[in-house]
């Protein structure tokens, strides 16, 4: 069943970083509303999204919503708001200072390669998440 979507919530991501691609398919799998869609920021669509919202220079996640646009743990925190089980408790760190936030992601992120390794081209979805992924539905058309 190729799983249309209907998100509201996308997320760019680093389509080559086997850590980002993890975490995709992690959303992927606690998102059953199907409120997420996907792009890889290397794609045409995630890098035009990129510069519609002003965001220049991010290699890792952004979340945009409606107007607006998320980097670093704000949009890690507001993905996990979003997703089923206990996982929106997470959103609760929203309440450490940004600064703080920020500084323990971006020193995550800088070693994601290193701890996680690369992946040679972005995962092709599975025709059940095909839909999710905005990419895929561009290339459709």
């Amino acid at each position: 069943m190729d799983q249309k979507t209907d998100a509201t919530h996308i997320v760019l991501f680093d389509g080559v970083c086997s850590f980002c691609d993890q975490s995709v398919h992690f959303v992927l799998d606690r998102d059953r509303r199907g409120r997420f869609a996907f792009a890889a920021l290397q794609s045409d669509v995630g890098s035009e999204l990129a510069a519609r919202h002003g965001i220049r220079g991010v290699t890792s996640m952004v979340l945009i919503e409606g107007d607006r646009a998320y980097t670093e743990s704000t949009a890690a925190l507001r993905v996990a708001r979003r997703l089923d089980g206990a996982w929106p408790l997470l959103y609760g760190l929203i309440v450490v200072p940004k600064r703080l936030r920020d500084a323990a992601y971006r020193a995550f992120a800088q070693r994601r390669y290193q701890w996680f390794g690369q992946l040679n081209a972005c995962r092709v979805p599975t025709p059940e998440t095909r839909g999710r992924f905005l990419d895929a539905v561009v290339a459709k058309s």
